[in-house]
C-alpha cells in the first residue's frame, strides 16, 4: 500500500490535501458552502492513505507521452493546412474534402488528449496537492455566497494545519446576523403592469420577513417577464425591471423597490394581439416542386407544398388564435406540440409587427416519408448480459392526416432467472409488431376531439404483435393485439396511458418434464399454478399515469420525484357470457383479475456529489371469478433482483414467511421462482461522485411479496395483518456504477440482514458475517450487474 500512498514522490514543502473542515456555520447552508471549495481532497480507500482514483492516474501517467502527444498534434496541423490550401484551388474535390474531415477529427481527438490526457488520465485523478491560491479563491466564493444570501456582515478566513505530508485545511466563518427583508414597493406608472403584480404576489419569489437571498431577485426577475409575456407584453424583458434597496444596518433590515422602467421605444408597455396566422410546409429540398396548395382552417392561412397534410390537425396543435392578445406559453407549447407530431424536421415561429398587431408565422419543412432505425445493443436484466437486435421501419403521414405507420422486429438472448433452478440463464426471445399510430382519439372520442384535446398531445395506437420466448424450463409464445389512447398535460408532468382492449392468445407448447414436474407437485397440494401454462385468451382494460414532479430522471436537476399509479381489470367482458371455471380437466384456460400497483421515487441531491434516492412500491393482484384462484403467469408479482430486494436472487424472495425448498449449494440455494399476489418493497440509496466515471452507493431494500389467502403448498406465504410486519426481508450492501453520461454501468453487491424465511427469533442473519466470513453462509450475499440506476 506504501507505493500507491498520495504523498508518494511529493516534493519537500508540498503536501497532499488530506480534508476541508467549515466551522461556525449555523444558518447557511453547509452543504451549498461544501461545494464551493475550488479543491478537494483524493476519495480515499477507507483506513489507508491510498486512493483508486489516483492510482489508475498514475498508470495511466506512466503510459502517457506529452512529447509525442505534441509532435503528432503538430504534424496534423502542417497537414490539414496543406490540405486547405489545395482546396482553394480544388474546392470539389472529393478525396481531399474527406481528408480534411478527417484530418480535422484527428486533430480533436489529439487537442482533448493533449489537455486531458489518455482515458486512464481522465478516469482517475491526479494528487490534490495543496494549494494556497485555491483556498484564497474558495475563501472569497464563500464570502460572496454569504453576501448573496443575506449574511452581509459575514467574514471568513483560513487555517492549514499540516502533519507530515498532510495538509487539512479549516474554514472559519462568522456569520453574524442575516439582512430580513422589510417593505417591497412596486414602482411603476403602468396601471396595467401594477393590476397584474398585485394579482400574482402570492408566487413572488421576494417576501417580506425573509432573509435577502440574490438568487431570489434572479427568479422574481424572469417570473414576472413570463408573467408579464403571457399576458400580452410581448415586446417586455427582464431589462425593464431593477431594484432599489435601502439597508437599514441598526434592525438588519431590507426595504426593496421593485422598479418597472419605461421602454425607450413607446410611452409605456403596450398588450400585442395576434391579427394573423400563417403555417408554411416548405419542400424539404429544390428538387421538389412548390405547388402551393393554399388553404384556410379556423383562420389560420395554410400553405403546403403539396396537398399532403391536415389543416384540421395541424390547427389542432396551434393553440393561440387570431384576435387573442399574445401568450409566450402558449406559443412555446404550439412549438413542442408540433414537434411531439414527428412530421417535420424543424418549426420555427416568428412575429411582425405592426403597432401592437402581430402576424404570427409558422414556418416547418417536412421530415423524410421513411425512417429505419437498427439497433445492436447488450440488454442486463436477471445479471448475465446479452445481445439483441432491433429494427424499426416507419412511415410518416401514413393516411395523409400525420398518422405513422410502424414496424417492429426484435431478436435477442437475456438473462433470466431460472423457475426450477438456482442460477441465471440465457433466453431467446423474438418479437414482431405493425402498429398504426393515430395523432388524435378515435372511436368513440373522433369528433370535436380533435380541436379539444389537441393540447394534450392525444395519440391512438393500434398495434397486432407476435412474441415467443424460448427458456430453460419451457418455450412461449402469443398473438396480441392492442388499442391504447396516450396523453400528457403540459411540459409532460402529467402522463397518461389507457388501454381499452389488451387481448393476448398464449400458448405453452412446450414444458421440460422437470418443471412439469414441479407444477403437477404444486398441484397434488392445491397450488393450481400449472393452468397458467394452459392455452388461453387473455384480455384486460388498464391505465397508468405518471406524474413526473420536477423532471424525475435527470439525475443533476435539483429535488424530484415520480409516482406512477397502474389499475388493471382482467377478462371482464367474460361477465357477460357463461364461461365455465377453470378445473383439473380444463384444456383452454380464461381468466378474470383486478389488479393495482403504486409505484413512488423521490431524488434528494445534499450536494453537487451527493444524493439520496428512495422508492417505496405496492402492488396487488386478485383473481375472481372462472380463474378459480389462479392469475396468468405474466400477472403475479416476483419479489427479489437487481431492481428489487438486491440481496435475494431474481424472483427468489418470500412469500411471505414461507421456506422454499433447499437445494444441495447451501441454505440460500433456493430452486423455484416464487410467484405472490402482492408485493411491498422499499429502497433507500446513498449515491455518491467518486473520481472520473466512477460513483458508489450504499443501501438499504426492505420488502416482501405474499399471496392473499391460504396456499397449502407454502406455508406462511399469506398475507396476514398482525404478523406481515415481522415478515419484511431487509437487505444492505454497496454499489459501484460507471457514468458514461450516455450509458450506466451498475455493480451493486448486497447481503441478507433479515430473513422472513428463518423462524421467528432467528430471522436477524447479519451476526453470520464476520472478519473470517466477509460473506455471511454461501448465498448470503450477491453481486447484482446492470444497466441503469435501480430506480
Amino acid at each position: 500500500m506504501q507505493a500507491c500512498s498520495l504523498s508518494k514522490n511529493l516534493p519537500e514543502g508540498e503536501y497532499v490535501l488530506n480534508s476541508n473542515t467549515l466551522e461556525g456555520v449555523e444558518k447557511a447552508n453547509h452543504a451549498q458552502i461544501e461545494g464551493l471549495y475550488f479543491q478537494e481532497p483524493n476519495t480515499k480507500i477507507p483506513l489507508t492513505n491510498s486512493s483508486l482514483g489516483v492510482s489508475i492516474y498514475r498508470i495511466g501517467r506512466f503510459f502517457y507521452d506529452s512529447a509525442q502527444v505534441n509532435g503528432k498534434l503538430k504534424s496534423k496541423n502542417l497537414e490539414l493546412q496543406l490540405v486547405k490550401e489545395r482546396l482553394d484551388e480544388a474546392s470539389d474535390d472529393r478525396k481531399l474534402l474527406k481528408r480534411r474531415d478527417k484530418l480535422q477529427s484527428k486533430i480533436q481527438d489529439l487537442e482533448k488528449l493533449q489537455e486531458y490526457g489518455n482515458f486512464l488520465m481522465r478516469t482517475g485523478n491526479p494528487v490534490a496537492v495543496l494549494d494556497s491560491s485555491q483556498i484564497k479563491k474558495t475563501v472569497i466564493e464563500i464570502d460572496n455566497y454569504l453576501y448573496n444570501k443575506g449574511f452581509l456582515d459575514s467574514d471568513v478566513s483560513f487555517e492549514v494545519e499540516t502533519k507530515k505530508k498532510k495538509a487539512n485545511v479549516i474554514y472559519i466563518i462568522e456569520e453574524k446576523e442575516p439582512y430580513l427583508l422589510d417593505s417591497i414597493y412596486t414602482n411603476s406608472a403602468n396601471e396595467g403592469i401594477l393590476s397584474l403584480v398585485n394579482g400574482n404576489k402570492d408566487e413572488s419569489f421576494i417576501k417580506k420577513g425573509d432573509s435577502y437571498d440574490q438568487s431570489n431577485f434572479t427568479k422574481e426577475r424572469e417570473r414576472l417577464e413570463n408573467l408579464f409575456k403571457n399576458n400580452g407584453y410581448f415586446m417586455f424583458t427582464k431589462s425593464f425591471i431593477d431594484y432599489n434597496l435601502y439597508y437599514d444596518t441598526t434592525s438588519k433590515r431590507i426595504n426593496v423597490e421593485q422598479r418597472i422602467l419605461k421602454p425607450s421605444f413607446s410611452e409605456k408597455h403596450e398588450i400585442y394581439s395576434i391579427d394573423s396566422i400563417t403555417f408554411k410546409v416548405s419542400p424539404p429540398n429544390d428538387e421538389f416542386v412548390d405547388e402551393k396548395v393554399l388553404r384556410n382552417y379556423r383562420d389560420i392561412d395554410f400553405t403546403f407544398y403539396r396537398d399532403r397534410f391536415s389543416s384540421k390537425l395541424l390547427s389542432s396543435r396551434i393553440l393561440f388564435d387570431e384576435g387573442e392578445p399574445y401568450n409566450r406559453l402558449n406559443i412555446v407549447e404550439t412549438q413542442k406540440q408540433l414537434s411531439n407530431l414527428d412530421l417535420f424536421r424543424y418549426i420555427n415561429i416568428s412575429f411582425d409587427t405592426v403597432g401592437t398587431s402581430l402576424t404570427a408565422k409558422i414556418l416547418t419543412q417536412p421530415n423524410q416519408k421513411y425512417q429505419l432505425t437498427n439497433q445492436l445493443g447488450l440488454s442486463i436484466t436477471e445479471q448475465l448480459p446479452g445481445p439483441f437486435f432491433s429494427t424499426v421501419l416507419r412511415n410518416r403521414n401514413f393516411f395523409r392526416a400525420g398518422e405513422i405507420l410502424e414496424f417492429n422486429a426484435r431478436v435477442g438472448y437475456e438473462g433470466v432467472a431460472s423457475a426450477t433452478d438456482q442460477g441465471v440463464y440465457q433466453s431467446k426471445e423474438f418479437g414482431a409488431s405493425a402498429s398504426v399510430i393515430f395523432p388524435r382519439f378515435l372511436i368513440p372520442f373522433y369528433g370535436k376531439s380533435l380541436q379539444k384535446y389537441g393540447r394534450y398531445n392525444p395519440n391512438t395506437r393500434t398495434q397486432l404483435g407476435y412474441n415467443f420466448t424460448n427458456r430453460p424450463e419451457y418455450t412461449r409464445s402469443g398473438l396480441n393485439g392492442l388499442l391504447a389512447y396516450t396523453w400528457a398535460t403540459r411540459n409532460k408532468r402529467q402522463q397518461y396511458t389507457l388501454n381499452l382492449a389488451d387481448i393476448n392468445y398464449i400458448r405453452t407448447p412446450n414444458i421440460t418434464p422437470e418443471f412439469l414436474a414441479v407444477l403437477t407437485d404444486l398441484q397434488d397440494q392445491g397450488n393450481n399454478l400449472i393452468w397458467s401454462f394452459l392455452p388461453s385468451l387473455v384480455s384486460s382494460v388498464s391505465a397508468q399515469s405518471i406524474i413526473n414532479f420536477n423532471e424525475y430522471g435527470d439525475f443533476s436537476s435539483s429535488k424530484a420525484s415520480l409516482l406512477r399509479l397502474f389499475v388493471e381489470s382482467g377478462g371482464t367482458t367474460l361477465n357477460l357470457f357463461n364461461v365455465k371455471d377453470i378445473t383439473e380437466t380444463t384444456t383452454y384456460a380464461n381468466f378474470q383479475w383486478l389488479k393495482l400497483q403504486a409505484d413512488f421515487r423521490r431524488y434528494e441531491p445534499i450536494t453537487p456529489k451527493q444524493t439520496i434516492a428512495y422508492r417505496v412500491n405496492f402492488g396487488v393482484a386478485q383473481p375472481y371469478g372462472i380463474s378459480a384462484g389462479i392469475l396468468p403467469y405474466e400477472k403475479y408479482f416476483f419479489a427479489g433482483g437487481g431492481t428489487s430486494i438486491r440481496a435475494w436472487q431474481a424472483r427468489r424472495l418470500g412469500p411471505g414467511s414461507y421456506t422454499p425448498p433447499i437445494g444441495d449449494k447451501g441454505r440460500y440455494d433456493y430452486s423455484f421462482e416464487q410467484p405472490a399476489e402482492m408485493i411491498f418493497e422499499t429502497m433507500l440509496e446513498y449515491r455518491r461522485a467518486l473520481f472520473g466515471y466512477f460513483d458508489m452507493a450504499a443501501f438499504i431494500d426492505a420488502g416482501n411479496a405474499w399471496v392473499i389467502g391460504i396456499d397449502n403448498s407454502r406455508p406462511g406465504a399469506d398475507f396476514r395483518f398482525d404478523r406481515f410486519y415481522k415478515e419484511i426481508a431487509i437487505g444492505a450492501g454497496l454499489g459501484l456504477r460507471m457514468d458514461f453520461n450516455f450509458l450506466v454501468v451498475r455493480l451493486d453487491l448486497a447481503t441478507k440482514a433479515v430473513d422472513p424465511s428463518m423462524p421467528e427469533g432467528q430471522r436477524w442473519v447479519l451476526d453470520n458475517i464476520s472478519f473470517r466470513n466477509l460473506f455471511g453462509v454461501k448465498g448470503q450475499t450477491v453481486l447484482n450487474f446492470g444497466i441503469g440506476y435501480p430506480f
